[in-house]
């Protein structure tokens, strides 16, 4: 029934959230706040709509990336006016460069209000600015027939437009009258026509207004035949896979990389490092491998095909600037440019998964005159990567004090299959390369990579968890914990179940491994800033169990407690900065000393 003009504001913006149900959006985060009424009542009325209610909008701004990134679906995300909605921008930048789609919804004051000393009013405008893939100022509340219909096609040209690749966040700022309340409602007739009913209550059977359809970018045939002829004449080649999260992309891979002889380095946020999937031609050990003397310039490959975006890893990245002469294929679904080396020479926008399935396909027919593979090549790689591997296990298993590297080599062990890893950044998600290995299993490692913020990793985390898909552990450093404990509150107000390690070592100590470690006269009160923060007081304040693992004994029994249990549960490494540097730097020369003896057989055949 529509509504009358007197209720413009409800008939409004309850078809906008009809809609963004319609197109597929199913949760909405919000904080409280009385501009944004109409919009928060509305969402929390519809049947098909999940409103999760948090207090801190930046911690709230967050949870909604995490669960987007949970559900692998746009998740939408709304504040009242003023500063409220600029507490968003943080999750706002990391929705944007990691790729993650958000609808974010601003309540504000109508026009007339804006520039006029009215209280809790900013300029709303492109508040996000390049942020945000899309912007619209939303047009003043009608219950006409002609807005009705305006606003659900924004609605799903919304969805649509945040969740096109690459996928990002949009910006929806509602200007919106008093009263803010619902007001009653007088009967009218029913649209006598189709078109006008689906406008007041939209499409019969659920379907969306506008349906938007969407397409994968498939490779054109001839690139396909082109690229697959080059890289079947060029048997040293390498497959770099950096963060994505594309489950049709490690079987494709692997496939492809099967058939050229190619080893794949899959970061451990590409997917590709963990699964049933066929792991032979994964190196999970390049980190360590990359660090010996000079076994990277030996290792030259004549062509590098990159999926995913940047490597964590600074040898890796090293490794591709040191064979600038190679020819460097970067390929990018959403049509972006991961390429901080500046040495691709060719950026190919094509789904990664087709692109394989495609070019595998190709390379299965018959070589060209004067292609032969290189069969040493892949199983130098394999041979040195399973020594460098069992090195790193050997040189953990004995190191019986607390370890931050550790962690994951006893994480791998002991998480379940199906169980998602979010990992926080500076150092876990270095260490989370360097010290997980592959696995059968299949497990979902995520982080925060885009911005590379340790800000918000808590709400991302909980997010994940709210989505339901799996047992969620998050490993994060002391100063990350910090950033975003108010994060703690979702899991309380919503009893999420979750798992986060804090690698307590009283600072930032990624800087010790950095050259601001050579200035010692100002380094702590510059870059160390010991804090001396008890984090069990804030899992009491949050009703979080807590324990504080001395040993290793400790930690495994701390986690398979806490993946047993229905709560939060908070388990606490303390270690120190100088001595972790020290036990990398222990593990890295056990690395080169197991790799001594494999290191002259790599510059053998082909190979160096």
């Amino acid at each position: 029934m529509p509504m009358t003009p007197e209720n413009a504001a409800y008939a409004y913006v309850g078809a906008f959230i009809d809609e963004l149900a319609r197109a597929g959006v199913r949760a909405l985060c919000l904080c409280p706040g009385s501009r944004s009424t109409p919009l928060a009542l509305s969402a929390a009325r519809h049947p098909g709509m999940k409103v999760w209610t948090l207090i801190d909008e930046r911690s709230a701004a967050f949870f909604a990336l995490g669960l987007a990134r949970g559900m692998r679906t746009p998740a939408a995300l709304l504040s009242t006016s003023g500063t409220a909605a600029a507490n968003f921008l943080p999750a706002v930048v990391e929705a944007r460069y990691g790729r993650v789609p958000l609808v974010v919804l601003t309540a504000d004051r109508p026009h007339e209000l804006r520039e006029r000393g009215a209280p809790q009013t900013i300029d709303q405008i492109r508040l996000y600015g390049p942020h945000a893939k899309w912007f619209l100022d939303a047009a003043i509340p009608e219950a006409s027939e002609t807005a009705l219909r305006y606003i659900r096609t924004i609605a799903g040209q919304a969805v649509a437009m945040a969740s096109d690749e690459p996928a990002g966040p949009v910006h929806l700022n509602f200007p919106l009258r008093e009263p803010l309340i619902p007001v009653s409602a007088v009967e009218q007739v029913p649209p006598a026509d189709e078109r006008s009913a689906a406008a007041f209550g939209g499409r019969g059977g659920g379907r969306p207004y506008a349906a938007t359809m969407r397409a994968r970018r498939i490779p054109d045939p001839d690139l396909v035949a082109r690229l697959a002829a080059d890289l079947r004449r060029s048997p040293r080649g390498v497959i770099i896979c950096g963060p994505l999260d594309d489950p049709a992309l490690p079987p494709t891979v692997t496939r492809l990389a099967g058939a050229l002889g190619y080893p794949v380095l899959a970061d451990p946020l590409s997917q590709v490092r963990c699964g049933p999937h066929d792991r032979g031609p994964v190196i999970d050990a390049y980190d360590a491998m990359l660090r010996v003397g000079d076994l990277a310039s030996r290792l030259a490959p004549e062509v590098v095909l990159r999926f995913g975006g940047v490597p964590a890893s600074k040898p890796l990245v090293g490794y591709l600037e040191s064979h600038r002469r190679a020819r460097h294929v970067v390929v990018d679904a959403g049509g972006g440019w991961n390429d901080p080396t500046l040495l691709a020479e060719e950026v190919v926008w094509a789904d990664p998964a087709a692109l394989c399935d495609r070019v595998h396909a190709a390379c299965a027919q018959e070589r060209p005159m004067g292609a032969t593979p290189d069969e040493e090549w892949l199983t130098t790689w394999q041979r040195l990567g399973a020594r460098a591997r069992r090195a790193l296990h050997e040189g953990l298993q004995a190191t019986v004090e607390p370890f931050e590297g550790r962690v994951f080599s006893e994480l791998a062990e002991l998480l379940p299959d199906g169980a998602v890893l979010y990992v926080g950044n500076s150092m876990p998600v270095r260490d989370v390369d360097s010290f997980f290995p592959g696995s059968a299993r299949s497990i979902r490692i995520l982080g925060n990579r885009g911005a590379s913020g340790i800000d918000g990793l808590i709400s991302s985390a909980l997010g994940v968890a709210a989505a339901g898909v799996a047992p969620v552990v998050l490993v994060v450093g002391d100063l990350a914990f910090y950033h975003d404990m108010n994060g703690l509150l979702a899991a309380k107000l919503h009893g999420l179940r979750a798992t986060i390690v804090v690698l307590h070592n009283d600072g930032g100590g990624i800087f010790s491994f950095l050259p601001q470690a050579a200035y010692p006269e100002h380094f702590e009160m510059l870059f160390g800033t010991p804090h001396g923060l008890d984090f069990r007081h804030a899992a009491a304040l949050y009703g979080a169990e807590f324990a504080r693992a001395t040993d290793w004994a400790a930690f495994r029994e701390g986690v398979g407690r806490a993946l047993d249990v229905d709560h939060l549960s908070i388990i606490e490494m303390r270690t120190t900065r100088d001595r972790n540097v020290a036990l990398h730097r222990q593990m890295w020369s056990a690395v080169e000393q197991a790799l001594r003896v494999e290191a002259p057989q790599a510059s053998t055949g082909r190979v160096g």
